[in-house]
Parts: C-alpha cells; sequence; structure tokens
C-alpha cells in the first residue's frame, strides 16, 4: 500500500456520509500550453533540463483499486479505492469539461521538444495491475475515447483479482500504454545486488513478450525513487519515471514526472481544483 502524501496542501479527509454531487460547473480557471513552434530533433542530448522545467505540468492522475467500499475497509484503503459509480462520475466530468486524455510518448514529446498537445490534456495512470482497471475503467474510458497508461506489477498476473495476461494485452492492443511497476512492488531504495535483474529486467522481457512492444515508462512503487534509480532506469532505455506529489528534481525531470492518486472520497469540485493547483 502506497505511503505517499497527496498534496501540497493538507487534507481531512471525512469519508462517512460521503455524497457525491450529481451535477458539475467546472471552475473558470484553464489550462493553458505555451505555444512551441521551434523544431527540436529527437535525439536525448538536444533538450535541455530547463527547458522541461519551464514548460507547464501536465495533470497526471494515479489510480488504484476501482471497486465498492466493504466494511472491512479502513481510512487509509480508501484513499487508494474509488468507487464504481464515482469513478463513472469523474471520467464523465472529464470530458463534460473538455479534457482530452494524452499518452507517455506525447508528454514525452512536449516536455522534450515543445510538441503541441490537445486543448486541456491529461494522463491516466493507474497502478498495480487491479482487475477493477480492466473491468471497469477500460470500458468507461472507451466511452469518451480515452486512453490510459497502466504500470503492471508482474507477479500478480493472473492472479484472482489481478489482470490476467490476455487483459493486459488487450488493454496494449486498444491503444493504451503498459509501463512497468517493477515484478513485486519492492522499493527502489532498498535494491541492491541482483535487484535490478529481479524488479527490472525480468519484468520488462515478461511485458514486451505478452504485448509485442517495448516498454519504455516506468511507476515507483509507493511513489518513491532515490538518485542511484535514476541511472539504472536510463541504461534499460526507460524514456521517464513516475512518481507521486514531490517535487520534481532540477537535474531529473523526466524520471521524476509528478502525480496526484485520485481518493474515492473526493468530490467532482475537489478533484478538479487539485489538477490546477498541483500541475
Amino acid at each position: 500500500m502506497k505511503t505517499a502524501l497527496l498534496s501540497g496542501f493538507v487534507i481531512l479527509f471525512v469519508c462517512a456520509g460521503y455524497v457525491l454531487k450529481p451535477s458539475y460547473n467546472p471552475p473558470a480557471k484553464k489550462i493553458s500550453l505555451p505555444v512551441v513552434t521551434t523544431a527540436v530533433t529527437s535525439d536525448k542530448t538536444s533538450f535541455k533540463n530547463s527547458d522541461i522545467l519551464a514548460r507547464q505540468q501536465i495533470p497526471v492522475l494515479c489510480y488504484h483499486q476501482i471497486r465498492d467500499w466493504r466494511a472491512t475497509d479502513s481510512k487509509r484503503a480508501k484513499d487508494y479505492i474509488v468507487p464504481v459509480a464515482v469513478f463513472k462520475q469523474q471520467l464523465k466530468m472529464l470530458a463534460d469539461s473538455g479534457y482530452h486524455t494524452i499518452s507517455p510518448d506525447e508528454l514525452y514529446d512536449y516536455l522534450t521538444k515543445g510538441s503541441p498537445l490537445p486543448s486541456k490534456p491529461i494522463l491516466l495512470t493507474y497502478d498495480d495491475t487491479d482487475l477493477g482497471q480492466f473491468t471497469v475503467a477500460y470500458p468507461e474510458m472507451q466511452k469518451y475515447n480515452f486512453k490510459g497508461l497502466f504500470f503492471i506489477m508482474t507477479v500478480s498476473l493472473n492472479r484472482p483479482n489481478y489482470m490476467s495476461r490476455e487483459q493486459v494485452k488487450q488493454l496494449s492492443d486498444a491503444g493504451n500504454t503498459i509501463g512497468s511497476h517493477t515484478w513485486d512492488h519492492h522499493n527502489v531504495k532498498q535494491y541492491k545486488g541482483n535487484d535490478w535483474k529481479v524488479q527490472l529486467d525480468k519484468p520488462t522481457q515478461q511485458l514486451e513478450s505478452i504485448t509485442g512492444k517495448a516498454i519504455r515508462y516506468f511507476a515507483y512503487p509507493f511513489g518513491l525513487w532515490n538518485e542511484q534509480a535514476i541511472p539504472e532506469l536510463k541504461k534499460r532505455d526507460f524514456k521517464a519515471a513516475f512518481q507521486l506529489i514531490t517535487k520534481r528534481d532540477q537535474q531529473e525531470p523526466l524520471y521524476t514526472i509528478r502525480r496526484i492518486i485520485v481518493p474515492g472520497y473526493w468530490s467532482l469540485n475537489t478533484l478538479h481544483n487539485a489538477m490546477l493547483k498541483d500541475f
């Protein structure tokens, strides 16, 4: 279970008696993107970290379990569980508000080359291979022509309540991106010796054999990273890596891309305001 803090501001969550408003009026504030027309080559040495840091950050949402709450779920567990009806209303709000999902490749090109993005871009990401991401999130995303980035923890494949290899391939074939989330969610700050092979190399090989595509994006378990992890990711040809809410590293912004976890008890206004404030 991830333990990272969700935001730079403190939010007191009240789970009991939560009621989602049936309608949504989005705030007037909009995300605007700088217009960049200068051509830049695809060579990794052609961009500067200062250029990446100068570009406006794009909202990146992080989901885990998508299912209805159970009586046994603790308050902490509910940080990572979004009830089905709430998730559906969140996606509808995004679509009705004019948001367009982008792929991690589009985000990468925007950050490194200034490539244009659609209006009100957003990246949807999913961690841990939970089955609800396939049975609930995937069909709901299809309604709005949304795509997502699914970070797969390979130890869980084909296990009860998790996705199968065939379902991961179906997501990939439908235009979603598959990324690595290690073998068994082991904290990268604790890696030594053979851990890099077990947690990075083997999962990458397995996911590439399932999808038939290169695996180039990584999510740190618990959102926790360290300087030692980044060279290991680079030499394995990962293009970028995603953490949670802490500040991007000034020297390695592509390997410390920020996300926010979406709790199931956020109202639609709270979610939208967090997107505007945190990015």
